[in-house]
């Protein structure tokens, strides 16, 4: 005996249900395969609008870096132009002093004995002692 025939209760198998069968399988299948492609799609979309964001971002970023950039360029120039402008100040100063060493010499001897001649006189002053009006009248004698 074959198999379909020790079991009476069991229904054969036709080309009808087997077939049905494969319609429903493949439509679940289908179904399944365009939720997927649909997950798939949205994904792809959220990823270009993240691509996209990050893109912008980057380039705010490096136009702000490119700004800061030639801030920073302009800040720097302007610093080499102060300090040459102090530097030929002081090379202007010094050649002038150079120039007229004999006359800076001369002003400075002249300061050096003014200040010498006020110290001695300064000093002078605080040597003398106060004498009454009696020792005054005999000139120191009393």
């Amino acid at each position: 005996m074959t198999e379909q025939n020790k079991n009476a209760n069991r229904k054969t198998s036709t080309a009808g249900s087997t077939a049905s069968k494969a319609a429903s399988t493949a439509g679940k299948a289908t179904e399944s395969t365009k939720s997927a492609a649909n997950g798939a799609a949205s994904k792809a979309t959220d990823a270009a609008s993240a691509a996209a964001s990050s893109t912008e971002r980057a380039a705010r970023a490096a136009n702000g870096a490119a700004r800061s950039a030639a801030k920073g360029v302009d800040a720097g120039r302007r610093a080499v132009v102060t300090a040459s402008g102090q530097v030929a100040a002081g090379a202007k100063t010094a050649w002038t002093v150079i120039a007229n060493r004999r006359l800076v010499a001369a002003g400075a001897a002249a300061g050096l004995t003014a200040l010498t001649a006020a110290s001695y006189a300064v000093g002078r002053r605080a040597e003398r002692h106060t004498h009454g009006p009696l020792t005054r009248m005999t000139g120191g004698r009393i």
